[in-house]
């Protein structure tokens, strides 16, 4: 086939991906992907889209070993280290984890979810103090993002710092009533780590959602 005749197929299997993806077909999603990959293995963007499907699919060691390949080709593909963080950070894996979403801020420190990843793993770690300065750059590039906000007004709970908790219910009221209340409602009923919290002794982390959302 000639190189137009590839990128005309390549064309119409991504727009059926698309269709599957709309339609909720995941392995179809998949197998198309897979087909766009075999008439051009050298497509970064296809290649992460596949890794974020099968991630969706609940294949996340498939979906490593597509990551993987994609930065054996192009190691500074920061969405690429920021999906490899996503999967660690999702099995508890926080080494790397925090390696993983680190790399891919060196790269594009813009990349506000990486920065909520990093945060959610240093309080897994116990690293409070660390983790208040990832979810502080994570609502400047997110302002209007309520999750990074609850875990920032949680993490100053369990650090004893309260005033600094009830001015991010107060930012919290003013364009996400519900998620204030929940966040009062939490901080009310969660006891404050202990000041010596470390890997061992975390604080739980509530209402994570906002990370599961591949890039």
């Amino acid at each position: 086939m000639s190189r137009f005749g590839n990128w005309l197929a390549a064309f119409w299997l991504r727009r059926q991906v698309a269709l599957a993806v709309l339609l909720g077909r995941k392995r179809r999603s998949i197998e198309l992907m897979q087909q766009v990959l075999r008439l051009d293995p050298d497509d970064a963007e296809s290649r992460n889209a596949l890794g974020n499907l099968l991630v969706e699919a609940g294949e996340p060691v498939a979906a490593v070993e597509q990551f993987m390949l994609l930065l054996e080709r192009w190691p500074d593909n920061a969405e690429a280290w920021f999906n490899l963080g996503y999967i660690h950070e999702s099995r508890e894996d926080l080494t790397n984890a925090e390696r993983c979403f680190r790399r891919a801020l060196e790269l594009n420190p813009k990349i506000d979810r990486a920065w909520y990843g990093l945060g959610l793993t240093l309080i897994r770690g116990g690293r409070l103090g660390e983790a208040v300065d990832a979810l502080k750059r994570n609502i400047e590039l997110q302002p209007f993002s309520p999750y990074g906000y609850y875990q920032l007004g949680m993490t100053y709970h369990h650090l004893g710092r309260r005033d600094e908790a009830l001015r991010i219910i107060d930012k919290l009221q003013g364009f996400e009533p519900k998620f204030a209340a929940t966040l009062k409602r939490d901080i009310d009923t969660t006891p404050p780590a202990p000041p010596a919290a470390g890997p061992s002794n975390p604080p739980t982390v509530l209402n994570k959602e906002a990370i599961a959302t591949p890039v």
